[in-house]
């Protein structure tokens, strides 16, 4: 598939009869538009312009290709334009939806940021461990991590992270680390559950290939990663927490990384809502908002 970004590019080149003027219409390095120019290339499988030193000549491929490129540049233009009128006034309410885990280090300051920038907007947030039906349930977003199940749903990722193996430093003192998974089952584990009387943790190597699959019987459990957290620090055992939860436990040393070679799969953790037909302008704004905002809140994510 052809970059679109590439395609704008390719039409200012030809535009501007050369590299150096495309890039200083589209204020970027001169070896940039020549690389993106060369990556289409490359990704349509065809040469676009002949180059010399004096001047650049289309190729047939390159002329069809035009077309297209500067339908393009006129999206481009609008979609900008769209984006400037979304921006100028916001108003009305917001409804969300939340697991409680990361309401108060993920969800709260986005909204409160969100609030001061757009003052009339008004923000109703649902806190549930349960999966909301946004038509019946009148919910616009809900932050929701991992893979979507209905496939009605449309989904933006703002984060990408593992969980972490952690626990205190107190109760490591007193206690061998374990090397491996299997090692784990000599110690007390934590693990967030729903009631379920075992629970699984998979794992994979830092090198890529092996992977270990651990089953055991908690020695706590609970549907509270932030609950989970407060009995890591006391010592409890080891556990597993998301980093955008009671992250300044990691930072200040309070909790540590235990077995750091073997590693949790990566999550998505997205904005959901139930399509995007008559979105209202809030709701669009509001995610491209959350979608900048969140990675400065959690800028060093461990994947």
């Amino acid at each position: 598939m052809a970059d679109l970004n590439s395609l704008v590019v390719f039409a200012h080149v030809v535009e501007a009869n050369s590299f150096s003027g495309a890039a200083r219409v589209l204020k970027m390095p001169t070896s940039t538009v020549s690389r993106r120019i060369a990556e289409l290339e490359d990704q349509l499988g065809v040469r676009l312009i002949e180059r010399s030193t004096r001047r650049l000549r289309l190729t047939d491929a390159g002329s069809e290709v035009l077309e297209h490129a500067r339908r393009m540049v006129e999206l481009s233009d609008a979609v900008d334009n769209a984006a400037s009128n979304l921006l100028s006034h916001v108003s009305g309410t917001l409804r969300l939806a939340s697991p409680p885990s990361i309401s108060d280090t993920l969800l709260a300051p986005i909204v409160g940021a969100f609030q001061e920038a757009y003052p009339e907007v008004r923000a109703h947030i649902f806190i549930t461990d349960r999966i909301v039906d946004h038509v019946s349930e009148g919910v616009d977003l809900t932050v929701r991590v991992g893979d979507l199940e209905d496939s009605s749903l449309v989904a933006r990722r703002i984060l990408k992270y593992r969980h972490q193996l952690v626990a205190s430093p107190a109760y490591m003192k007193k206690h061998k680390p374990p090397r491996n998974p299997k090692d784990l089952l000599q110690h007390k584990l934590l693990a967030f559950s729903f009631w379920k009387p075992k629970c699984q943790w998979n794992f994979i190597h830092v090198n890529g290939k092996d992977r270990e699959a651990l089953t055991f019987q908690p020695y706590f459990s609970m549907n509270d990663y932030a609950g989970l957290a407060t009995a890591l620090l006391a010592g409890v055992g080891i556990g597993d927490l998301p980093p955008v939860v009671e992250p300044s436990l990691l930072r200040d040393g309070r909790l540590v990384e235990i077995m750091p070679k073997w590693k949790f799969r990566n999550f998505d953790l997205s904005l959901v809502h139930a399509g995007n037909r008559h979105m209202p302008r809030v709701v669009r704004v509001f995610k491209d908002f959350a979608a900048k905002m969140a990675p400065q809140l959690f800028p060093r994510l461990p994947v």
